[in-house]
């Protein structure tokens, strides 16, 4: 069955088209990338996931977190709920790690903000 996918690499946006049977023929890609996210999006799709998790004594009430690189597509479920189970204590600095291994798939969760914590 041929797949039309709009290329997310760059602006361009390009359509493309790609056989589920034969993922390595890829038309409509202006570059490379574009061959290689269709071929990707057709064997292993993969998302990077963001979301807010709850802090507890912050300036601020959550903080906003993403995975450390793209995990499979049927995790993402997992995943958030995992992410929405979570609760951390402040000061929340960016780049910290807030859950390792989420949901087992070997990514972690990481702060993509600083949350200081409160003043009385």
């Amino acid at each position: 069955m041929i797949r039309e996918l709009t290329c997310i690499c760059c602006p361009l946006g390009c359509r493309l088209f790609v056989d589920d049977r034969h993922p390595e023929q890829v038309s409509g890609n202006s570059c490379p990338k574009g061959a290689q996210y269709a071929k990707n999006e057709v064997t292993d799709p993969r998302r990077t996931v963001t979301a807010s998790v709850r802090v507890e004594g912050g300036e601020l009430p959550m903080v906003s977190v993403k995975t450390s690189r793209e995990i499979p597509k049927d995790r993402i479920f997992a995943c958030m709920e995992k992410i929405r189970a979570l609760r951390v204590f402040a000061p929340v600095k960016l780049g910290d790690v807030l859950l390792s291994d989420c949901a087992g798939t070997g990514v972690d969760i990481v702060a993509t903000k600083t949350v200081e914590r409160r003043m009385p």
